[in-house]
């Protein structure tokens, strides 16, 4: 237990400021997860917007490394083109 009126404070603002980190990295991730589980390109596409705009947040308020984002941004893009390409053989 904190021993100052300091490290009272500390611990307080230290707890609102990992369950405000929580929330933007849980729900970055569940945007995520909504483009890669998607069942065809369109609807990844439609959440695609969602899911970059989580990550760059996330890597505003430093929860992921600038780098991170740059490819998890990246890899989401790449994911869509591949069911766009696969959608596009079956067509």
């Amino acid at each position: 237990m904190p021993n100052s009126k300091q490290a009272i404070k500390r611990m307080k603002t230290d707890d609102k400021r990992r369950i405000a980190n929580k929330m933007l990295a849980t729900s970055m991730k569940t945007a995520v997860k909504r483009v890669l589980s998607a069942e065809d390109a369109a609807t990844a596409s439609a959440a695609l917007p969602s899911a970059m705009k989580r990550i760059d947040k996330a890597a505003k308020a430093h929860v992921i490394h600038e780098n991170t984002a740059a490819r998890k941004k990246a890899q989401l893009a790449k994911v869509i083109q591949g069911k766009a390409a696969i959608q596009g053989k079956n067509g």
